[in-house]
C-alpha cells in the first residue's frame, strides 16, 4: 500500500493517521495592514477627487454657470452610490476571501460567460487606470514645470518603471513607500475643504477666465451625463475586493475595514469639494484645474498652492499602484481557472505575482506610447470597464442572497439591486456619450480578451484530457534497482504523475512524491485519490499559505539532504509539440530546477512528457 503523510489543516486524526502528515511551509510573510492597504489599493479611488468633480463641472457648464448649482445634488447621488458600492464590496470580500471581486462573484453566481466579461472588463480598466494616472500626473507636473511639456511620455515611462520596480519587491514594500504621499494628499484635500468652508470668499483666484457658450439646457440627459462623468471618481473602489489575499490575517476583517475607510474618506472629500464648487460658483478656467482653483481659494496663491499641486501630481502618478495591487491577483485567479497561462499564477519567494506585474507594466507602457501620454485621448476609454464590473458584482450578489437566503438576505439583495441599476445606467450613459470619442476601443477590446481567455481554456481542457486529469491512471511500473532517494514534485493524480513515478522507480530504491497545497479541501481530495490509486509510493504534502511552489520544495529537499544521503529530484514537465503552445504551459518546473541547482547539491532531472498537441 502507498503511504501518504501530512499534518494540520484541521483534519481529524481518524481522517489522517497514519497516512497524512502536513509539512511546514513558508508561513506568513509581508502582507498588508488596513492602513497599508489604504495606501496600496485605494490611491486610485482617493486621487479621483482631482478629476471627478471637474468632470461634473465640465459637463454642466454647457448649460451656463447657473447650472453649476446642480453639481452638489449630483455629487450627493454619487456619494450615495459610493456607499452602496462600499457595502456591496464589503459583502464581496466576505463571500470571496480569495479575491477576484466581480470576476469571483460572476464565476460563482452568474456563469462562465459573464465571468469572462467581468474579467476582461477589469483587465481593461486596470491597464487604463495606470495609463490615465501616469498621464494626468505628468500633465500636472508639466503645468508647474513647462520644460517637461515636450517629454510627457518619458516622464510617464520613468514613473511606470519606478512603480513596477517597487511592486516587484512586494506589495507590502509598495504600501510603505506610498504611506507618506497618501497621508499628505488626504490632509491637503481635507484642508482645502475645511479652510474653504471657513472663508467667506476665496483667498485667491487663479487661471484665466474662459467664455463657454451655452449649448444645452439643464435637462435630464445633461444631468445623466454629468452623473456618469462624475462617477469616474468611483474607479478603484473594487481594487480592495480584488486584492484580499494581500492582507494580513484576519484578511476579511482587514480588507473590509480598509473598504469602509476608503468610502468614508472619498465620500467626505467629494461632497466637501462639491459644496465649495456650488458656493463659489467655480467654473472651468484656462491653465488650471478645478481642484487647483479650490486650493487657491483655500490656501491662497503662495507656497501652499504650489505644494498642493505638486502633491496632487505625485499622487495621481502613484495612483497607478492600485492596479499593481489588483490586476496581478486577478490574473493569478484566471491562471488558476485555466484562462490565462499558468505562469501568471506563479509567486516568487516574496508574495508577488511578478509575471502579472510585468504584463501590466508592458501593456501600460505600450498604451502610453501609442497615445503619447495624452490624457484626453485616454479619458473616453476610462471607467467603462469598471462600471461593467460594478454591475456584474452586484447582480451576482443579488443572486447569491436569493439562493442562500441567510438572515437579512432581502435587505442586502435590495441594496445590491439598487446599486446594480445605478451602475448599469452610468455605464450605458458613459458608453453612449463617449463611443465616438474612443469608447469603441473598449467595446472591441473586451470581446477580444474574452476570446483569448476562451481559447486558452480550450487548450488546457485538451491537455487535461490527454493527461487523464480526474481519472485514476495505471499503476507505475517498479523495476529492481538500487540507489538513493528520488523526490518527485507533483500537482495531482494523473497520467503525468504516473509517468514520472514510473521513471523515478527505475532510478532509485526509494521514491517519495511531494505536493504543495494550501487548501484543506484540495489536500483531502488529493490524499483520497492517492490512496485509491495506491501507487506504492509515499506522498508528503507541504502547506504553502502563499501558494508558492518553489521555496517549500527547496526547504523540503534541504531538510531531507541533511543526513548526507544521495538525492535526485525528478521534475516532470509537459512539453507541447507546437512551440506556440509552450507559453501556455506552467513554467514552475523550470523555475524549481533553476533554484534547486543554485541552492542545493542534489541531482536535478527534467522529465519531458510530450503532448500530441
Amino acid at each position: 500500500m502507498s503511504e501518504v503523510t501530512t499534518m494540520a489543516y484541521g483534519l481529524s486524526r481518524r481522517e489522517l493517521e497514519p497516512r497524512v502528515r502536513l509539512l511546514p511551509g513558508e508561513g506568513g510573510r509581508d502582507h498588508l495592514t488596513s492602513v497599508e492597504g489604504l495606501a496600496a489599493l485605494s490611491l486610485d479611488a482617493l486621487s479621483s477627487v482631482a478629476y471627478g468633480p471637474e468632470a461634473i463641472v465640465v459637463v454642466l457648464i454647457a448649460a451656463g454657470t447657473g447650472a453649476l448649482g446642480a453639481a452638489l445634488p449630483i455629487t450627493l447621488a454619487i456619494a450615495g452610490l459610493l456607499a452602496v458600492l462600499v457595502v456591496s464590496y464589503s459583502q464581496v470580500i466576505a463571500v470571496h476571501p480569495d479575491g477576484g471581486g466581480a470576476y469571483a462573484v460572476a464565476k460563482k453566481d452568474l456563469g462562465p460567460t459573464v465571468s469572462l466579461l467581468a474579467a476582461a472588463s477589469l483587465v481593461v480598466d486596470y491597464v487604463l487606470t495606470v495609463a490615465v494616472s501616469l498621464a494626468a500626473g505628468a500633465a500636472s507636473l508639466a503645468s508647474a514645470f513647462p520644460a517637461l511639456s515636450g517629454h510627457l511620455v518619458a516622464v510617464c515611462l520613468g514613473g511606470l518603471l519606478l512603480i513596477s520596480a517597487v511592486n516587484l519587491r512586494g506589495i507590502a514594500e509598495s504600501a510603505r513607500a506610498l504611506m507618506l504621499p497618501t497621508v499628505l494628499f488626504i490632509a491637503t484635500v481635507l484642508g482645502i475643504v475645511v479652510l474653504g468652508l471657513f472663508r467667506s470668499h476665496p483667498a485667491a483666484v487663479v487661471g484665466t477666465a474662459q467664455t463657454v457658450p451655452v449649448t444645452e439646457t439643464l435637462g435630464l440627459l445633461l444631468v445623466l451625463k454629468a452623473f456618469a462623468a462624475g462617477c469616474s471618481a468611483l474607479t478603484g473602489v473594487e481594487a480592495i475586493a480584488n486584492g484580499v489575499p494581500a492582507f494580513r490575517t484576519p484578511r476579511v476583517k482587514r480588507a473590509q475595514r480598509t473598504e469602509l475607510m476608503l468610502g468614508a474618506l472619498l465620500g467626505l472629500m467629494l461632497v466637501g469639494l462639491a459644496v465649495l464648487i456650488r458656493r463659489d460658483h467655480v467654473a472651468p478656467r484656462g491653465g488650471v484645474t478645478v481642484l487647483a482653483q479650490l486650493a487657491a481659494g483655500a490656501y491662497g496663491s503662495g507656497w501652499a498652492y504650489y505644494a498642493t499641486n505638486v502633491i496632487v501630481a505625485l499622487v495621481l502618478g502613484l495612483a497607478a499602484n492600485t492596479s499593481f495591487g489588483g490586476l496581478p491577483v486577478l490574473m493569478s485567479l484566471l491562471a488558476r481557472d485555466n484562462r490565462l497561462p499558468h505562469l501568471f499564477g506563479l509567486r516568487a519567494e516574496r508574495p508577488v505575482y511578478r509575471y502579472g506585474v510585468l504584463a501590466l507594466a508592458l501593456l501600460s507602457a505600450a498604451l502610453l506610447v501609442v497615445v503619447q501620454a495624452d490624457t484626453q485621448r485616454l479619458i473616453p476609454l476610462f471607467a467603462i470597464g469598471v462600471f461593467i464590473g460594478f454591475t456584474i458584482s452586484q447582480v451576482g450578489l443579488v443572486r447569491h442572497w436569493a439562493q442562500q437566503r441567510p438572515a437579512g438576505w432581502l435587505r442586502r439583495a435590495v441594496v445590491n439591486g439598487v446599486g446594480a441599476v445605478l451602475t448599469a445606467v452610468a455605464a450605458l450613459v458613459f458608453l453612449a456619450s463617449k463611443f465616438v470619442e474612443g469608447a469603441w476601443v473598449v467595446v472591441l477590446a473586451v470581446p477580444l480578451l474574452m476570446l483569448l481567455f476562451t481559447r486558452v481554456q480550450h487548450y488546457y481542457d485538451a491537455v487535461g484530457a490527454e493527461l487523464g486529469i480526474g481519472l485514476i491512471p495505471a499503476r507505475p511500473i517498479r523495476r529492481e534497482h538500487g540507489g538513493g532517494l528520488v523526490i518527485v514534485p507533483i500537482g495531482e493524480v494523473n497520467k503525468l504523475t504516473s509517468y514520472a513515478l514510473t521513471a523515478a522507480l527505475a532510478l532509485g530504491s526509494e521514491v517519495v512524491a511531494v505536493a504543495v497545497h494550501s487548501n484543506p479541501q484540495t489536500v483531502r481530495e488529493l490524499t483520497a485519490r492517492w490512496e485509491e490509486w495506491d501507487p506504492g509510493v509515499r506522498l508528503e504534502v507541504i502547506d504553502s499559505p502563499h501558494r508558492s511552489l518553489v521555496q517549500p520544495v527547496v526547504d523540503y529537499v534541504r531538510r531531507t539532504a541533511e543526513d548526507g544521503r544521495q538525492i535526485a529530484v525528478l521534475i516532470p514537465e509537459v512539453e507541447p509539440r507546437h512551440r506556440r503552445y509552450r507559453i501556455l504551459q506552467n513554467q514552475r518546473g523550470i523555475l524549481l530546477a533553476t533554484v534547486l541547482r543554485a541552492r542545493t547539491d542534489v541531482v536535478v532531472c527534467m522529465l519531458p512528457y510530450r503532448l500530441p498537441l
